[in-house]
């Protein structure tokens, strides 16, 4: 399971909307014994993003968090540049190339990806639901 941006802020921010839907992908995913894979652009990005909104000591507990538990996944160079190319056709949508490479991990991997993002079923990703 490849986790994005999305359910790894809003586990982390009580008043995100998504807060509790996160909460209970994360009971089911344990429950389920399944291993969540953070990509290391969606750490940068959820890091970054829990920084600017929750403060500097939330983004730390985050981190501790993120590290502690998840396994962590840096992308390849084909990764890379295969989301590059991927992401080009898609010229009426605001695919970030974050989501182009979570993409492509999937892809490689054959692992969903744990997402809110709509840009992934766009773009051919297998989303976990």
């Amino acid at each position: 399971m490849l986790a994005d941006t999305g359910p790894l802020y809003a586990a982390r921010d009580p008043n995100d909307t998504l807060h509790n839907r996160s909460q209970r992908e994360l009971t089911q995913l344990k429950s389920l014994n399944l291993k969540v894979v953070v990509p290391y652009p969606a750490l940068l990005e959820s890091f970054s993003l829990v920084m600017r909104k929750l403060g500097t000591r939330e983004a730390r507990k985050f981190l501790v968090q993120v590290v502690s538990t998840a396994i962590l996944e840096n992308p390849t160079t084909e990764d890379y540049q295969q989301a590059c190319i991927n992401i080009l056709p898609y010229v009426d949508q605001d695919i970030s190339l974050f989501d182009a490479v979570i993409a492509e991990m999937s892809h490689r991997l054959e692992a969903p990806v744990w997402t809110y993002d709509h840009h992934f079923d766009r773009i051919g990703a297998e989303v976990w639901r």
